[in-house]
């Protein structure tokens, strides 16, 4: 896949280079020749350039990209009018990264639809679910174990956990499942052996990514 990383802070450089060891085609671009230097022996494109800046802007391939993520953090102003500009480019996926509720207003206002906040592990976080469709979320327990939520797989629509077996066939616990409820999020409980998943809902899982991403793959 193509994904397209404006700015390169901590936050850019960190999501470029883990996106890139994932075997994905990454083209990172920032004004600072210094920091575009840095990185450029480490994924597939590194480009100086104003992002703000119109006419540069239209040589990326803003529209064949999978994904287009504003990581600009230092500078609001800089950050709106780059989401702007992509956004008027009709880039099929733009995530772009808030620093305060009222840069988060203004893209809600644009109709960003993703977006994540500056927090220790956002980089690792974005990276997995971009990398693995299914997955909604994700909180890494080690660097082997994490815990997942993703949509539950078609094949197994309507069973229960023990008709499933799922700890059996891919090594995974299915912690809890939950459903949206009036825009909220409701957890099930603790999940049994009679527990039924059910379409629309998201299952809880504690594993190992690949073990959850094989699930995810054949569950389809």
């Amino acid at each position: 896949m193509k994904y397209i990383v404006l700015g390169l802070g901590n936050f850019g450089t960190a999501l470029s280079i883990q996106l890139t060891s994932q075997g994905h085609e990454v083209i990172a671009v920032d004004k600072d020749m210094s920091k575009v230097d840095r990185i450029k022996d480490r994924i597939t494109h590194a480009v100086c350039m104003d992002t703000t800046d119109a006419d540069a802007m239209s040589s990326l391939p803003l529209q064949d990209a999978d994904a287009v993520i504003i990581a600009i953090g230092e500078n609001e102003g800089a950050s709106i009018l780059t989401t702007a500009l992509v956004k008027n480019f009709k880039s099929k996926r733009i995530i772009g990264r808030v620093m305060s509720d009222l840069q988060k207003t203004v893209l809600e206002a644009m109709d960003i639809q993703e977006y994540i906040m500056p927090e220790e592990d956002a980089a690792d976080r974005l990276a997995l679910t971009l990398n693995h469709l299914g997955i909604v979320d994700s909180f890494k327990i080690s660097e082997q174990y994490s815990i997942i939520e993703t949509k539950v797989p078609k094949r197994y629509l309507g069973m229960t956990l023990k008709e499933a077996n799922l700890t059996n066939r891919y090594q995974v616990i299915v912690l809890t499942t939950i459903s949206s409820q009036e825009d909220q999020k409701i957890a099930s409980g603790l999940a049994t052996s009679e527990t039924v998943l059910r379409e629309n809902e998201i299952l809880v899982l504690f594993g190992e990514i690949s073990s959850i991403n094989k699930l995810i793959l054949q569950g389809e």
